[in-house]
């Protein structure tokens, strides 16, 4: 017959202090960081490449880019018309018109789709700083759209050059090739970047949208049919200042002899963006998500 063994002491476990004695420390086995800009960077880059809207639209943008740059080449480099003294890269401008319609979807659909689908709760509760917020979409779209453009402008504008050497057209100088591919990209990203402000502030995806091609189009539109000699003063402001002519400007293609000419339009886009931006930070810290 076994002889019963004593019960064994029970000890206190090893995070449990003994009566009197003040608690030990605790230590997470999970390392704390302090979070910052780059980390919701990383994450809304995560965002953009991993839906399936950016792909479709960034897509679509180089398709009509290259798709209608290259039928414009190869129309006036199959014609029997001289562009003696014209220059080769300013057929890109067309493509380029048509495209900034998808850089202003996606610019609007980066920050006004998390509010249509609510995923922009989930995305403050991670990063409760809002301004953060905003900054790190602003910076990421922006980043994405003057690669995507500056590529695509490139290519057509190499194309062009190389297509029309034949025709007369005059050779680009190192200025007119910085505003057809730099000029251009950053005067597209901007337009994208404005469109996400607005996204922001209305947060409504098919009124931003609609907003802001009407902004692209209806000055230009509404100019066209401005017939009253009274009226002039306003039908050419319109026309000087309407989104084709400033982006026209960069390919020395202006519809105006008068108005904005060399880099005028990237600034007058800056600033209008910057304005937008700021409206958009500042509405974001007042409303609820």
């Amino acid at each position: 017959m076994s002889t019963p063994q004593p019960p064994m002491p029970q000890t206190a476990p090893e995070w449990q202090a003994a009566p009197g004695s003040p608690y030990p420390a605790y230590t997470s086995p999970i390392p704390v960081v302090r979070t910052h800009l780059g980390h919701a960077v990383a994450s809304e880059w995560t965002k953009i490449r991993s839906v399936r809207s950016t792909m479709w639209t960034l897509g679509v943008f180089v398709l009509l880019v290259v798709g209608i740059g290259l039928l414009a080449g190869m129309v006036v480099a199959n014609s029997s018309s001289e562009m003696s003294g014209e220059n080769a890269l300013s057929l890109g401008f067309y493509g380029l018109l048509l495209g900034s319609m998808c850089i202003i979807t996606l610019g609007v659909l980066t920050t006004a789709s998390e509010y249509g689908t609510g995923m922009i709760r989930t995305t403050m509760t991670a990063c409760p700083s809002r301004g953060r917020v905003l900054a790190a979409k602003a910076v990421v779209f922006f980043l994405v759209a003057f690669v995507v453009t500056l590529v695509s402008a490139s290519l057509v504008a190499f194309l062009h050059v190389a297509m029309l050497e034949g025709n007369g057209a005059d050779e680009p100088t190192g200025g007119e090739w910085l505003k057809a591919t730099v000029g251009v990209a950053l005067y597209i990203a901007l337009l994208g970047l404005l469109s996400l402000a607005v996204g922001s502030m209305i947060r409504h995806s098919a009124g931003a949208i609609t907003l802001m091609i009407g902004a692209l189009l209806a000055p230009l539109v509404i100019a066209l049919f401005m017939f009253s000699s009274s009226l002039e003063g306003v039908r050419q402001a319109l026309f000087e200042y309407s989104i084709p002519n400033q982006l026209a400007i960069f390919y020395a293609n202006s519809l105006s002899d008068s108005g904005p000419s060399g880099w005028d339009p990237l600034w007058i886009l800056l600033g209008v963006t910057a304005v937008a931006l700021g409206c958009a930070f500042a509405l974001l810290e007042k409303r609820d998500v």
